[in-house]
């Protein structure tokens, strides 16, 4: 079991930055892929990024040049910094571990941490 708490929400104004954490505790394997997900009222989930054991990092569109994810596997930490904040951004944020368990994949959620970017 791997358990997820995130940090770091806040209310930021347009234009700022904010940093998210996530740490990691249980079964931690090190080739557990790491996300980052968001959700509005009333719109469906988004991935906004990925990490792998690798290194290997993918983004969502609308996140491109303004987010950067990156992981710790030494601390089992996971952390998304986000530059450039628009209201869209406005959402719950929620730190994600995949790990495959056969036949297909297992997700673990934190409590997810509020972000919230006035004009």
């Amino acid at each position: 079991q791997v358990q997820l708490a995130e940090s770091g929400g806040g209310l930021v104004q347009a234009g700022g930055s904010l940093r998210l954490s996530c740490a990691a505790s249980g079964t931690v394997f090190s080739n557990i892929v790491m996300n980052w997900y968001r959700q509005a009222p009333g719109k469906q989930r988004e991935l906004v990024a990925t990490i792998n054991s690798g290194g290997f990092t993918a983004y969502g569109d609308s996140v491109k040049g303004r987010f950067t994810i990156s992981r710790d596997n030494a601390q089992n930490m996971v952390w998304l910094q986000m530059n450039s904040l628009k209201p869209e951004d406005t959402a719950d944020y929620y730190c994600n571990a995949a790990i495959f368990v056969s036949p297909g994949w297992r997700n673990y959620w934190g409590q997810g941490t509020q972000v919230t970017v006035s004009s």
